[in-house]
């Protein structure tokens, strides 16, 4: 077994150098490494997340958020008829499949708080709806009966 080298003795010169000593003041750091907190930025390199931006940049832009709509626009929205439409699809799928459109026609109108719109897709999607269904059972009636 060789002798073991004394702690204050340099390393080897065919011994691979020590990976938890830090780099030498001025010496970039190691592969994978993070780059030390006092370190300058790269030119060009986009700052650190929460820093102030560089002088002589352009202001941020802030990220457009969608408005938030008040309580009383949101009392103000259109019934969108969701179960009823998927009873229509089911039950009849011809009238029940454009009541699939209307009713997404009048979610988004909502959301955009075109509330004119929304109740005319509304209208739409109720009136496809009750014609679908009624349509649907009046069809499971006469198969039932004449069967």
């Amino acid at each position: 077994m060789p002798p073991k080298p004394a702690a204050d003795a340099p390393p080897a010169a065919d011994a691979p150098p020590a990976t938890d000593a830090p780099p030498a003041a001025g010496a970039p750091p190691a592969a994978g490494a993070p780059p030390a907190a006092d370190a300058p930025q790269a030119p060009g390199a986009p700052p650190a997340p929460g820093a102030p931006p560089a002088p002589g940049a352009p202001p941020a832009q802030p990220e457009e958020q969608e408005p938030k709509q008040t309580e009383e626009e949101l009392a103000f929205y259109a019934p969108s008829y969701v179960c009823m439409t998927v009873l229509a699809v089911i039950l009849f799928p011809p009238l029940g499949l454009p009541a699939i459109f209307f009713s997404y026609k009048t979610a988004q109108a909502n959301k955009n708080s075109e509330w004119e719109e929304a109740y005319v897709n509304s209208g739409r999607t109720g009136w496809l709806d009750v014609f679908a269904i009624l349509i649907g059972l009046g069809i499971i009636y006469y198969y039932a009966l004449m069967v």
